[in-house]
């Protein structure tokens, strides 16, 4: 983006300033509040992710069963979360969004700065590392027993750097094209999809995917399979910006200056 070129979190405070959504900072709330939203919500969106999956593992042996009850309690849940706490932090609950935003707004303008990158990404992460706790206790799991569930094959990866890259194109995009009040519904929805239509059922996010790790649950993830899991989610975050500029390219006038 130029300096000219509204990043997500101008559009959002323009366009939508009742509701903002993922990958938007509104500049009125307090820092202290903004990072207060993040860890709260990442960890409710991993207890609801770990809950789920604890509770449809109780309830059913049919794995089907069990990914569309995990899949239907995230849409749910992700949407009510964005809906409320967007207005607050912009909702991002993910260090690639995050990420993403400081990336767009470096050539000026507003957005995530430095300083709020440096706060955002490890609430987020000790969020989710909280969610996956919170999730255990309330069904009498161990609090924290590393998950046994290999998710390191290369279609695996393969998965998750195409699901985050739709997530971002999906996001910035929509930031492009003045729709960001859509987000909270956009953003469910696309997450439930890609629960089904990718083969690592998207966890799309480095926080979540590192929450994950600590329950030995239907939604855990090894240890070992963390790191090359970041790696790829990093990879689609790219790969998705690309896309949006691609895509969403300004045009120009015939005076030569991009046109709105």
């Amino acid at each position: 983006m130029t300096a000219a070129e509204p990043t997500v979190s101008e559009a959002i405070a323009v366009a939508t300033a009742s509701q903002p959504a993922p990958g938007a900072t509104p500049p009125r709330a307090p820092l202290i509040a903004r990072t207060a939203a993040e860890l709260v919500g990442t960890a409710a969106l991993v207890a609801v992710v770990v809950g789920s999956g604890i509770q449809a593992t109780a309830l059913t042996d049919d794995v089907a069963l069990q990914l569309l009850a995990n899949s239907t309690a995230t849409v749910f849940g992700l949407g009510v979360l964005i809906t409320l706490l967007g207005p607050v932090s912009g909702a991002h609950f993910n260090p690639a969004v995050t990420l993403a935003e400081w990336w767009t707004a470096r050539r000026g303008g507003p957005g995530v700065t430095a300083r709020e990158l440096a706060v955002y990404v490890p609430s987020q992460i000790a969020g989710a590392m909280g969610g996956a706790i919170l999730a255990d206790a309330m069904f009498g799991r161990p609090l924290v027993k590393w998950s046994q569930h290999d998710r390191s094959a290369g279609n695996l990866l393969l998965g998750e750097a195409v699901a985050t890259a739709g997530l971002i194109l999906l996001i910035f995009g929509l930031a492009r094209i003045d729709r960001l009040r859509f987000a909270p519904v956009a953003v469910a929805s696309y997450i439930g999809a890609a629960y089904w239509f990718t083969s690592s059922t998207s966890f799309a996010n480095p926080a979540v995917t590192i929450g994950r790790a600590f329950t030995d649950t239907f939604a855990g993830i090894a240890p070992a399979s963390v790191p090359g899991f970041i790696a790829a989610q990093l990879v689609g975050a790219v790969v998705g910006l690309a896309l949006v500029a691609v895509i969403f390219m300004r045009g120009k006038t015939d005076s030569g200056t991009p046109s709105a």
